[in-house]
């Protein structure tokens, strides 16, 4: 399947929690943080000088370097890292930006919003707790996090609105998937997207990467990295990386100064992917024909027209919505009832037809987009929505042993679905979980390479597993459950030659 979405740059969002744009990527929860900043809090905002100063022996490494770019590089480097860290809710991890000494952390807002401890790990390892102070507003996806407890650390200088050029250079600095703490990768200024206030670059740009800094070549703040466009559900970057522009960040910080903004996430779902908009489906209603048709609304990550639809849905139901055409090449895009990414595909119907399988996550409206793979294609179009039997656990004339939250029996064949980005099969199992409670997943095969993956309740990505290890080739997963609710388990093989009987526990 060619994945045509924006990808939130955050680790533990990306395969199923990203949405159309930067305006709707982020599903926001009932509730957020809501703590007022105290005034030693935000009395620092406007002292945002980094510490320029440079030893010897960095003066030293600048003068071996090959060129005025490496050492531009290693400049910058040297100059920013001190003050970029990595930001850890247990929902979500990203990074961010220190812009005062006493410890004020600019972020993404959807780094933080799922409520949770917040953790920052500095630059030197040390790990401390931090309190989201504040939130941006209509959909303007950054955040304000204050670390506790701390003084004199070092800062980044946030540099002039307006002062940002295409073909310039470009520094990104961040924790791509996570795991990579203090990443510099470098690039140019793509192109300057003024209605979004974006700002599009082709410095590598990973999950993990959320909310740290795009710098210039003084080693200031140009702006904030907020999403990828990708094409694959892999989520690797091929390219373009987008940014806040820094002309939206001090009215966000001088409003968080004056107390002005929200404390609590608020939803940044713009209203043309809202259901108000959208036409009304029943669940195994007639099918219906749609046209795609200049002056239908344009996405805006690759300028193809859309058609949006909503349906009522109930947690734990599958549903199959095919859209098939002779005229144009059909691509879905699912959106759960929060305006979060559930689903996409391209050709899963065969030929230029798509089709979503996909067990339903909570109970509410939920949107799709009858789209097109390409900008500018136009031409008619069906669509059927219905409901799919769910594969459901058979009898056992054994009672489940203590401990084990599921235990099936079962076989990938040619009857299953269909995976469309590898042509693997899968089948899905779900189970009820509490949230803090550990579980550990193991799928046996000895007919094929097993891969599994868990969602959760939400529908988001919580962890996957190819091999327990070099030797022992099943899929094992061990995690502590984010939230309380239903959770699917996504039977896989690695590859599209995968057949055979399995044995999937979950304890």
């Amino acid at each position: 399947m060619n994945s045509k979405i924006w990808h939130l740059a955050a680790f533990g969002v990306l395969a199923v929690g990203a949405g159309i744009g930067v305006d709707v990527a982020n599903a926001t929860p009932d509730k957020g943080l809501a703590l007022s900043p105290s005034p030693n809090a935000t009395d620092q905002l406007n002292s945002t000088q980094f510490q320029s100063d440079q030893t010897s022996a960095d003066l030293a490494q600048l003068l071996l370097a090959q060129d005025p770019q490496e050492a531009a590089n290693i400049q910058v480097y040297e100059r920013v890292s001190p003050a970029v860290v990595s930001i850890d809710t247990k929902a979500a991890n990203g990074s961010g930006t220190i812009i005062t000494s006493d410890g004020m952390v600019l972020t993404n807002a959807h780094v933080v919003s799922e409520g949770g401890e917040v953790t920052v790990k500095l630059a030197d390892g040390k790990e401390v707790i931090a309190d989201v102070i504040a939130f941006g507003e209509d959909g303007l996806d950054l955040a304000v996090i204050k670390i506790r407890n701390v003084n004199n650390l070092p800062t980044v200088k946030i540099a002039n609105p307006g002062s940002v050029k295409v073909g310039q250079r470009a520094f990104a600095i961040g924790n791509p998937f996570g795991q990579f703490q203090g990443t510099l990768t470098v690039g140019i200024i793509s192109r300057i997207d003024q209605e979004r206030n974006l700002l599009q670059t082709d410095a590598a740009i990973n999950p993990g990467n959320s909310g740290g800094p795009l710098l210039n070549s003084n080693g200031e703040l140009i702006g904030v990295n907020t999403a990828i466009f990708t094409r694959g559900r892999s989520g690797g970057n091929i390219g373009i990386g987008f940014a806040i522009a820094v002309d939206k960040i001090p009215p966000f910080l001088q409003a968080v100064k004056e107390g002005r903004a929200p404390t609590v996430a608020r939803s940044s779902r713009p209203m043309a992917f809202t259901s108000e908009n959208a036409k009304s489906l029943e669940l195994d209603g007639p099918e219906i024909a749609g046209r795609l048709e200049n002056g239908d609304p344009i996405l805006p990550v690759d300028n193809s027209h859309y058609d949006i639809y909503a349906f009522e849905g109930k947690a734990g139901q599958q549903v199959m919505i095919e859209m098939t055409s002779r005229e144009i090449d059909s691509y879905l895009i699912l959106l759960d009832a929060e305006g979060g990414e559930l689903a996409q595909d391209d050709d899963g119907g065969g030929e230029n037809d798509a089709k979503i399988v996909v067990t339903l996550p909570q109970d509410g409206t939920y949107t799709f987009l009858a789209n097109s793979y390409d900008a500018g294609e136009l031409g008619g179009y069906q669509l059927r929505l219905r409901t799919a039997a769910l594969r459901q656990q058979p009898p056992t004339s054994r009672p489940t042993p203590t401990g084990v939250l599921l235990q099936q029996q079962g076989s990938l064949d040619t009857n299953d679905a269909v995976l469309p980005m590898d042509g693997s099969l899968y089948d899905e199992y779900s189970f009820e979980g509490q949230a803090g409670q550990s579980v550990v997943i193991r799928l046996e095969s000895q007919e094929f390479d097993p891969y599994v993956a868990l969602f959760s309740p939400n529908g988001r990505l919580v962890a996957e597993n190819d091999d327990v290890s070099r030797i022992d080739k099943n899929a094992a997963i061990t995690v502590t459950l984010p939230m309380t609710g239903t959770y699917r388990v996504v039977v896989n093989a690695y590859d599209s030659t995968g057949r055979g009987q399995y044995l999937l526990t979950v304890r």
